[in-house]
């Protein structure tokens, strides 16, 4: 059974290339994800089809109303996980990624504007995502990278499932540098190592190498309100 990704929007053409390409595409022509993507402004009862209003309290900005979010949710009948792309929430990990692969389905509500009504936060959303300290317009580049990193798991997605268990956080940390031909470019050569075909010496060198990075690039998680 695929996995059906579910992301609640007021953008859903910002989806229809993205998930045409690479990863995403070929894990849907597999069959192990169907993309469902919701249009936000689908749910609204007004002939402007208005998503936000002014805050309580006064101040800059609009903030989305939550009766859309939460119509549009419960016409999904969907289960958890209901996931709400927000900078409050924790920070995204490999291990969302293999969790949200686990599932049958995964909701991912996207905000615009200056807020989304807590409400949403607190009685609908499962828990809340960021990508890192930082605000991004909206949503749903946040949704994309979750999809990709999710999707790029599942059975189909990619021809050599030995590249992804070798990549950065997937049971490790930082993961090793890559090289390829030629062995020297512009004076810049490949570590020796990698030219000896000695494949217990590339294997410590790779593994050493991943820990000394991880350790200088990547401090103790920190931990999120």
């Amino acid at each position: 059974m695929p996995l059906r990704i579910n992301v609640v929007t007021i953008f859903p053409e910002f989806f229809s290339g993205p998930l045409g390409l690479s990863i995403p595409s070929r894990a849907a022509a597999a069959g192990s994800v169907r993309y469902n993507i919701v249009d936000l402004r689908d749910f609204t009862h007004d002939k402007h089809r208005t998503v936000d209003d002014a805050p309580y309290g006064g101040g800059a900005g609009m903030v989305m109303k939550p009766q859309p979010f939460f119509e549009a949710v419960e016409s999904l009948n969907t289960k958890p996980p209901i996931v709400l792309l927000s900078p409050r929430g924790r920070v995204f990990s490999h291990a969302d990624a293999e969790r949200f692969t686990t599932g049958e389905e995964l909701t991912l509500l996207c905000g615009h504007y200056k807020d989304i009504d807590q409400r949403v936060a607190d009685h609908l959303a499962t828990e809340e995502i960021s990508l890192g300290d930082f605000v991004l317009s909206g949503g749903e580049a946040a949704a994309l990278a979750i999809i990709d990193a999710t999707v790029r798991l599942l059975p189909g997605a990619m021809s050599d499932l030995d590249s992804a268990r070798s990549d950065s956080f997937f049971g490790r940390g930082i993961s090793a540098p890559s090289y390829t031909r030629p062995p020297e470019f512009r004076g810049l050569t490949v570590p020796e190592v990698l030219l000896s075909g000695d494949h217990a010496r590339i294997a410590k060198w790779r593994e050493e190498e991943g820990a000394r990075l991880t350790r200088s690039r990547r401090s103790e998680p920190r931990e999120r309100s």
